[in-house]
């Protein structure tokens, strides 16, 4: 078995989600989970952690080399935050399949903002098989998400 990483990364004008959300009051239920909302209710910069977590979807997306296609919803990543404030991912429906048969491992995201931008970070850990060169989906989709992990604190 080789392992290999895939990486994604998107940057976020924190006004465009916060417009996006303002001319679609659907979006924020359509894009973020019910306890993403909840977590960033409580926030001071509101609009900052939504695009922080908007582009946290974006860059494990891009790191799977799928984006939000078919068979893949917003909510499908999801980022939650452990008791001290790390964010973690966790993953579901069509971007949880796409990861366990890529071979994802783990999944490690970092995020920030400041100012005018949002920006996240995504690693995804595949482990491959030497034999054929492709992915061997040694998890399921299941265990690739809950072994997901993020390697920042608290992005606020």
């Amino acid at each position: 078995m080789t392992q290999r990483i895939a990486v994604g990364v998107d940057l976020v004008r924190v006004d465009r989600v916060d417009r996006l959300l303002d001319d679609n009051p659907e979006a924020e239920q359509d894009i973020f989970t019910e306890r993403e909302r909840a977590y960033c209710a409580g926030k001071r910069n509101r609009g900052a952690h939504l695009a922080a977590r908007f582009a946290a979807k974006e860059a494990v997306l891009k790191a799977l080399g799928t984006g939000l296609g078919p068979g893949t919803r917003w909510h499908d990543v999801e980022v939650v935050n452990t008791p001290l404030g790390r964010p973690r991912v966790r993953l579901s429906g069509g971007a949880g399949a796409r990861a366990a048969r890529a071979g994802a491992t783990d999944v490690e995201i970092s995020l920030s903002h400041s100012g005018e931008y949002a920006v996240a970070h995504a690693v995804l850990l595949l482990t491959a098989d030497d034999s054929s060169g492709t992915a061997a989906a040694s998890d399921t989709a299941d265990d690739a998400a809950d072994h997901a992990t993020a390697d920042a604190p608290d992005e606020g």
